[in-house]
């Protein structure tokens, strides 16, 4: 992709915003939403035949790695995961008493934390616990994360049988150089030895992450991890930009900021990955996704149903997404929801016999009609005048008069084309995409002279 984009773009336009895996984004939900309100969400599900995406938070790790950005706490004791499992259970039956028991569920994702810290027991343990709870259709998207460093062939192999298909390795970066600056310590063989696990097992799709923006990453260490990456031949790779907030993470006060990529230099790795994956045959999705031709990630893109929630690019959403364990999100009924982030408080609120709601937010028409223009640009890279906005069915071209001049806008960086029925994503406009997003976006505030943010450094 020969684009130019210089020094002085990426400086004008670099600051932190939104990766709208939802909107409002979190931080605009309200600490006054309450169980009660999620059981009214609830119930307006349970009239329903929709299908449900279900979410668990898994957020056990051996070690903290000072780069993360994950809810997640170290342990070493079994019986940590155990009591968590326990409440697990109860939030499941809790859900379960309102919403019913065997509701289909099309996409099921294990996140954390580390979901194969759970020993074999543990694992079969709660899958067992969700299939009781719910139907996992046959051509459900079942997907985990795995640590290399602690996974291993009979593991792979266990996920499979309990029925994942997808499966996404976290390795961030190969050179030791930059795994002992972010705490993470992980050789290439051990992420040889699960991927290979992992197609021998027949998992549908492989994922790898990766992570541009580290201490100590250049040009030249960068491109070996690509290769190694390219080598292994994973379905997908997401490359996803490295934010230090320590204030926010204290862990990250382990990283020495000193040592970051940053503005240009920071933007020339994310380049470099583009240009790598693209010319050995991956498709750039989205922001920060790569995915071989054949996958159904690029299908969906070439066929325009791509579509974005909190587990990212997906091709098999469903209407409602429930989230069990601490700090899980749900997106049901118009309405977001949120558990609480601390394990303690977590486990007593279920301990109580109480839903662990901590925060969340319901929809006005405004936002819906706004969440839909933004997904479809996040996905589609477009602003169609005719596309229809939920709830009501009126056009985009007719409701966002001011935002669609404000994008439009962004034509004199070349960034978007103005064209007599949509404003289109250029490839220039691409690595910009949320700048674009955040001109729909209410809660911002935005100021009226020139949009001022970044989606890549």
């Amino acid at each position: 992709m020969t684009v130019e984009i210089t020094r002085e773009t990426i400086d004008r336009y670099n600051r932190p915003g939104p990766r709208y895996t939802s909107y409002p984004t979190v931080p605009h939900w309200s600490n006054t939403f309450t169980a009660e309100d999620y059981l009214a969400a609830l119930h307006d599900v349970a009239v329903t035949n929709d299908p449900i995406s279900v979410y668990v938070h898994l957020p056990f790790c051996a070690e903290r790695c000072a780069y993360c950005g994950c809810n997640a706490t170290s342990t070493r004791r079994p019986s940590v995961v155990d009591q968590y499992l326990d409440r697990l259970e109860r939030e499941l039956a809790m859900i379960t008493a309102h919403l019913g028991t065997g509701r289909r569920v099309v996409q099921l994702h294990w996140g954390g934390g580390t979901p194969n810290f759970l020993n074999e027991a543990q694992t079969r343990r709660l899958m067992g616990l969700l299939r009781a709870a719910f139907t996992i259709d046959p051509d459900a998207e079942v997907a985990l994360e795995v640590d290399p460093r602690i996974g291993n062939r009979e593991q792979v192999f266990l996920f499979r049988e309990l029925g994942f298909n997808r499966i996404s390795f976290g390795v961030q970066d190969i050179a030791q150089e930059v795994q002992i600056a972010i705490g993470r310590i992980q050789p290439l063989w051990q992420t040889e030895n699960v991927v290979r696990a992992a197609r021998d097992a027949g998992f549908s799709s492989i994922n790898i992450d990766l992570v541009y923006g580290l201490p100590y990453q250049t040009p030249a260490s960068f491109a070996t991890t690509l290769q190694a990456m390219i080598d292994l031949h994973p379905d997908r790779i997401a490359c996803f930009s490295y934010a230090h907030l320590p204030q926010a993470r204290p862990n990250q006060k382990r990283v020495d900021a000193r040592q970051l990529p940053t503005g240009y230099d920071k933007f020339q790795l994310f380049r470099q990955a583009i240009e790598t994956l693209t010319a050995v045959g991956y498709e750039w999705i989205g922001m920060d996704h790569f995915a071989l031709a054949n996958d159904e990630l690029a299908i969906a893109a070439r066929e325009r149903r791509l579509q974005r929630n909190f587990m990212g690019y997906t091709v098999l959403p469903a209407p409602h997404q429930i989230g069990f364990g601490m700090s899980a999100i749900g997106d049901l009924a118009g309405r977001y929801v949120q558990n609480d982030s601390g394990l303690g408080r977590y486990q007593r609120a279920i301990d109580e016999g109480r839903l662990p709601i901590t925060r969340g937010m319901r929809l006005s028409d405004d936002d819906l009609m706004r969440r839909h223009a933004i997904m479809h640009l996040m996905c589609n890279l477009e602003v169609p005048f005719d596309l229809r906005l939920p709830p009501h069915g009126w056009r985009l071209g007719d409701v966002f008069t001011a935002e669609i001049e404000r994008i439009a806008a962004y034509a004199d960086d070349h960034l978007v084309v103005v064209e007599p029925n949509r404003l289109r994503v250029t490839d220039r406009g691409r690595f910009f995409v949320r700048n674009l997003a955040m001109e729909l976006d209410r809660y911002l505030q935005q100021a009226t002279e020139r949009p001022i943010f970044s989606s890549t450094v």
